[in-house]
């Protein structure tokens, strides 16, 4: 074996396919033959790296070409793959789909090229028999790709080897099978998967995954060709804190809001911020003495009756963003300091320090990668500046702000967000480690407010 930062990419041939049962399972399984694992996910996804966490009891980062550049991927990669630590990075999508539809550009294949990491691509094969091969030879043969093999998902022990046969004669490498596991499915809805947290006996489930993977994946043979990929040798430049002391940073985190980059929270620590954490389900009250807060997504239309119920913490979050206390809410989080929230159950009253109301709807509004244009100076960035963001929820708010413009790589633009000298409030989600300067400048804000 060679190479001192082992890796895998478990692609697929598209959405549904089992990319996240299968790196699930691979991450359980080696993780109890004692190997030291990192969980990467492809592109801007909160869900899956939750299962990821659950697997290992350890962060999972997402590598995201557009919002970082091949260097800088490579940088974050080799940041965490240290002392022979294996990486399993989880794809996105189709193993090509992108940006867009005409670019594989932050695409699973990208990803795979721009830091040369062996990929395994994961099929599903119900309905086909020799179209199968013609299948994998047309993902093998598209494009540049690093594809060394595929792993067949929802396949019988009966019908393996006959799967198998059509692509070892096709001369396609196959490294085993995941069966059907039942009692492992994990159920989903509007947003995705429903998440890890959520379900009780979720590390029973990874088990009977894991005894999948160790009866029928040639795990052996993974671990030699991650062992394969060459070392990364892109580095970050040391981020400096910006204060001496603490900046306390209250971050909303529980079943509701449960949305956040690893890499944003790493950032804002990296930056000097101490992160207090509170549940606007639970909590009466903000944390003492907070110089800033940070509300992610999630979903709070799930849990709005209690959100509703739990007045006096909506009554303290409106005064004191009202008064100025620098806060960043994105989707979920901005739905949350909303007027109302109407859902299946009903409309429920929410912090009511934007106005509107938001309502969730039955089909996506606004997916997508987007560039949010400031048209004034704000909370993070001057007027004219451009901040890379990322969109995915299903509902709709009467008022989303109008203090940017958002352009989607089609041309499709629109105005969206709050924002003020103490705030950032929408529906776009923000990666930090793309907006150093912005999470730099959110702080010393913080600092300004504080020392008032």
């Amino acid at each position: 074996m060679t190479g001192s930062q082992p890796r895998l990419l478990i692609g697929g041939t598209g959405s549904g396919c089992g990319k996240t049962t299968v790196s699930s399972a691979i991450l359980r399984a080696l993780q109890r033959r004692g190997v030291s694992l990192c969980a990467f996910k492809c592109g801007p996804d909160y869900i899956d790296p939750m299962f990821h966490r659950a697997a290992l009891g350890l962060p999972s980062y997402n590598l995201d070409l557009f919002f970082l550049s091949e260097s800088q991927i490579r940088a974050l990669t080799a940041q965490h793959l240290q002392n022979e630590t294996v990486g399993i990075m989880e794809g996105v999508m189709g193993f090509y789909d992108g940006v867009s539809g005409t670019t594989d550009q932050a695409s699973a294949a990208h990803l795979a090229r721009a830091t040369q990491t062996p990929a395994i691509l994961t099929v599903r094969p119900k309905g086909q028999s020799l179209s199968l091969a013609a299948m994998v030879q047309g993902f093998l043969q598209f494009a540049p790709n690093t594809i060394q093999g595929v792993i067949l998902n929802d396949v019988s022990k009966g019908m393996y080897p006959f799967y198998r046969n059509i692509l070892e004669q096709a001369g396609v490498k196959v490294y085993g099978f995941l069966p059907p596991v039942p009692e492992s499915e994990i159920p989903d809805r509007h947003l995705g998967l429903v998440t890890a947290a959520e379900i009780g006996d979720i590390q029973t489930k990874l088990d009977r995954l894991a005894d999948a993977a160790e009866e029928c994946l040639d795990l052996n043979g993974l671990l030699e060709l991650a062992h394969t990929a060459p070392p990364l040798t892109d580095q970050f430049s040391p981020i400096t804190p910006i204060a001496q002391t603490p900046i306390h940073i209250g971050v909303a985190q529980d079943r509701a809001f449960c949305f956040y980059y690893q890499d944003n929270l790493d950032m804002l620590t990296a930056l000097g911020a101490e992160l207090v954490p509170f549940s606007p389900l639970e909590d009466t009250s903000l944390p003492e003495a907070i110089d800033g807060l940070y509300i992610g997504g999630g979903y709070p239309e799930l849990y709005a009756p209690r959100l509703a119920a739990n007045r006096q913490l909506r009554a303290e979050l409106k005064e004191k963003i009202g008064q100025g206390l620098p806060t960043i809410a994105e989707c979920g989080g901005f739905m949350y300091l909303g007027e109302e929230i109407c859902c299946e159950t009903g409309v429920f009253p929410m912090v009511g320090a934007l106005p509107g109301r938001a309502e969730l709807t039955a089909r996506l509004q606004n997916f997508g990668y987007t560039a949010l244009t400031a048209k004034k100076d704000c909370l993070l960035c001057k007027q004219g500046q451009v901040l890379p963001a990322h969109e995915f929820h299903y509902s709709k708010s009467e008022f989303s702000g109008c203090d940017f413009t958002a352009k989607k790589p089609n041309g499709k633009q629109w105005d969206c967000v709050f924002a003020s000298h103490t705030l950032y409030a929408g529906y776009p989600h923000l990666y930090f480690r793309a907006i150093p300067a912005s999470i730099r400048q959110f702080l010393e804000i913080c600092i300004e407010m504080r020392a008032k």
